[in-house]
């Protein structure tokens, strides 16, 4: 059924065009790269050349080689730090769902604190207080996304609550750990998938937001950490910047923009309301009325 919806969507299947691409740079690296990024293989701030496609940094280490291995250190990063956001958000949102009272009015409102903090300030607080470290990272930016699924999960979790066979169970006698697992969570992992997908595209903004700024793991190749490193040997003051800034930048936005288009996609076709929406506003031909035949309107000959 999601592949049947995808392949109606465009838009969806560029995006996990641009994902399948950056998941085999990520795992084929050791093959792909042409240069050890950690090694010395030219001169520093050496222009892009047949050697060097993409030039080397001030150090001399191979731009290119920097960019292959840090699809899989960014990746990394917005994977697990959307896993952590789903975990916490599909837990909220399960309880805040089911339970209407003033354990679904507290975590709402939780919810809500969370969405109005000041997320940059709060972010960057959090980061440089944890200190330069993957894990650090990850959990940071895990806690900070979490809210906005747990809204979407609560949404969905309100209308299974309602069904005939979620009641049947309550009469039968089942307890609210029972239900919630076997009968309301595969209800919303569809949706949640669609969620996790979004959430990893933040996460790797984020990370190279905070990786910009110096408060990514410096010991790792990231797309962030290369434009940390370019900002921070001014390449952005030399011609460098063509071949050292634009690169990594471009590859953070086509990952960004193809889990965006795949969530989108996904959250379209297995959101009921987006779904049902969609359905109700496709766009069809219009199409021409049906000429009349002309009647002859000319005096009768006498």
């Amino acid at each position: 059924m999601i592949w049947a919806s995808l392949k109606r969507n465009p838009l969806g299947l560029v995006g996990l065009a641009l994902l399948i691409a950056m998941l085999v740079m990520a795992l084929g690296a050791n093959w792909i790269a042409p240069y050890d990024p950690t090694r010395q293989t030219g001169e520093p701030f050496e222009p892009p050349s047949a050697a060097h496609w993409l030039g080397a940094n001030d150090i001399g280490q191979d731009i290119l080689s920097e960019l292959i291995y840090g699809a899989r250190i960014s990746l990394l990063i917005g994977v697990l730090a959307a896993g952590i956001a789903m975990v916490i958000g599909t837990g909220v949102g399960l309880l805040a769902g089911y339970y209407r009272g003033a354990v679904g009015i507290l975590l709402m409102r939780l919810v809500d604190v969370v969405l109005v903090i000041p997320f940059v300030p709060l972010m960057v607080l959090l980061a440089a207080y944890l200190g330069q470290n993957l894990w650090n990272l990850i959990a940071v930016i895990g806690l900070l996304i979490w809210a906005r699924p747990a809204r979407v999960i609560r949404s969905q979790v309100l209308s299974l609550a309602e069904r005939e066979y979620v009641t049947a169970a309550r009469a039968a006698g089942a307890r609210d750990g029972h239900i919630l697992i076997k009968h309301i969570l595969p209800g919303v992992l569809s949706l949640a998938l669609a969620q996790f997908v979004l959430a990893t595209s933040s996460s790797i903004l984020i990370e190279a937001y905070l990786s910009f700024l110096g408060l990514g793991d410096p010991t790792q190749k990231s797309w962030g950490a290369v434009l940390f490193y370019a900002q921070a040997r001014n390449a952005f003051l030399s011609g460098a910047w063509v071949w050292w800034v634009i690169p990594p930048g471009l590859m953070i936005t086509a990952s960004v923009l193809g889990f965006a288009l795949l969530g989108f996609a996904l959250e379209e076709a297995l959101n009921p309301r987006l779904k049902a929406r969609a359905a109700t506003t496709s766009w069809r031909a219009p199409t021409s009325p049906k000429a009349k035949p002309a009647v002859n309107k000319s005096p009768v000959s006498r």
